[in-house]
């Protein structure tokens, strides 16, 4: 009887650790586009979150885990009091950025939110910052920040661009994860080895499944589920850091790896066929090329996949508003990843599961003629049964044409048209919006906007003087990339 045995020879890290972390390391910025849209970017995502604290339902989670805790040199959340430690500081910024859905958005085979790095960059960048200045160092500078923000898109963004993680039914935070902490450690001073190690353990960390994002499930925890993996970025980061060893074939070790464990068609006894596995796809090398194409939303706080339908909806408005008890049906046409996510007929259970409804967020400009975060609460919604009215009238196709724009390089649109019927024959014109106010396309068109949002979120937090001096050093690119972060980060304190 021959005896069976794993063999014990420790491999080198998989070469897609390695990549990331050598672009982490070496790679120099040179777009002037990339540093430009990363200043937008840094303002879009910050005055996201500080929308945010106006909604209880998030800030019942932020602050320390142990009520009174004093941390030295401890990281800040903006637009509160609380200074606490890089990891509980992470998971608070990337609570009140993602919370209400409205921070930037990547689309690829899979999507995200890039800009859900921040909350692991800027509660680092904010500790070491402080410490460094306490001990007679150099601070860290808003040009760190932004490094950091590009080189996590990117990260995040290139590896979605044909891996697509939901279709095996994992969130797209673990790229999130991966993310933030190659650029945590490297904030942190990782050596190339401690980098490696830092990644092998995100890979081989435990993921989230999607079961929050769709129905029946649909909830809260979506809100709270990318602060949850920057912040524990950062915590794998610090034991990298303290020197713990890696895990080397974190990816490919047969049957114990990432690919064959979570990314791979398994049946029964788990014995994997050579054509059922799957590897990560990397089709171009890491650059600046995510935060340059990063989509912003600018007008409504919505799923990305449901923005221009949105806008259709607006355009719509005046010639429907008195015609609602008219209508016979309406017609959405879409692509195929809006029918795969947020596609839902019946009841919305919560606001979280009204955001990522299609038909709301379509009935509510059609009827209100705008859509905003307010709209999605449960007592707006129970005042308002005409919406779900509306929503019974819809119909769903998919235009083969907006599905594969979606994906093709030059385009990446997120094409949707709305058609309003109405019960004595007449229509309305198809109204299509193929790309949205946020998108590259139509940056000269949103950046003024993106820029405006960005003041009125100011204003819900700061008096007018404060919020002045903010926008004023937000858009001056080398008098913001020269700021220490903790000075930066100090304007932003209650």
């Amino acid at each position: 009887m021959s005896a069976t045995f794993d063999l014990n020879e420790r491999p080198d890290y998989d070469q897609v650790i390695q990549t990331i972390a050598d672009y982490t390391l070496s790679y120099r910025i040179k777009s002037e586009e990339a540093w430009n849209t990363a200043r937008n970017c840094l303002m879009d995502t910050l005055g996201c979150g500080l929308l945010a604290l106006r909604f209880p339902e998030c800030t019942k989670h932020l602050g320390p885990i142990v009520e009174g805790t004093v941390v030295p040199h401890g990281a800040r959340v903006p637009g509160t009091s609380f200074r606490l430690d890089p990891v509980k500081a992470a998971w608070d910024i990337g609570c009140i950025i993602r919370w209400l859905d409205y921070n930037d958005t990547w689309l690829a085979a899979e999507w995200g939110h890039p800009s859900d790095n921040l909350g692991g960059i800027l509660a680092v960048a904010d500790h070491l910052s402080q410490k460094k200045v306490a001990d007679g160092k150099d601070p860290l500078t808003m040009k760190d920040v932004l490094e950091a923000m590009i080189m996590a898109h990117e990260i995040q963004g290139v590896l979605a661009l044909e891996n697509s993680f939901n279709r095996v039914g994992l969130d797209h935070v673990v790229l999130v994860k991966v993310a933030s902490t190659a650029v945590t450690a490297k904030l942190m001073g990782a050596s190339r080895e401690q980098l490696l190690s830092a990644l092998s353990h995100a890979w081989v960390d435990g993921q989230s499944l999607r079961t929050y994002r769709h129905a029946p499930n649909a909830g809260s925890r979506k809100s709270w589920a990318a602060g949850d993996a920057t912040s524990r970025a950062v915590r794998l980061a610090d034991i990298a850091m303290r020197g713990e060893m890696g895990i080397p074939s974190a990816l490919t070790a047969p049957q114990w790896g990432f690919y064959d464990v979570l990314f791979s068609k398994t049946n029964k006894d788990q014995k994997l066929k050579p054509e059922d596995k799957r590897q990560f796809s990397l089709p171009q090398a890491f650059g600046s090329y995510v935060m340059e194409n990063i989509l912003f939303k600018i007008s409504f706080p919505a799923e990305f996949h449901a923005q221009t339908a949105a806008e259709a909806a607006v355009i719509l408005h005046p010639q429907v508003r008195d015609r609602l008890d008219e209508i016979d049906r309406i017609v959405i046409t879409t692509h195929e990843s809006a029918i795969r996510i947020i596609s839902k007929q019946g009841k919305l259970a919560n606001a979280a599961d009204r955001d990522h409804c299609l038909q709301y967020m379509a009935a509510v400009p059609l009827i209100f003629g705008r859509l905003t975060a307010e709209h999605y609460e449960d007592s707006f919604h129970a005042s308002n049964p005409i919406i779900d009215r509306i929503r019974e009238k819809m119909e769903v196709v998919e235009d083969e044409r907006y599905s594969r724009e979606y994906l093709e390089e030059d385009k990446r649109s997120i094409a949707n048209a709305i058609q309003v019927f109405f019960k004595d024959g007449s229509c309305t014109d198809k109204v299509e919006v193929e790309y949205p106010i946020g998108h590259r396309r139509r940056r000269k068109e949103g950046i003024p906007l993106l820029e405006e949002k960005f003041r009125q979120n100011l204003a819900t937090r700061f008096p007018g003087q404060t919020c002045d001096r903010i926008f004023r050093l937000c858009e001056d690119q080398q008098m913001l990339e020269r700021t220490p972060v903790h000075e930066f980060v100090g304007l932003f304190v209650i």
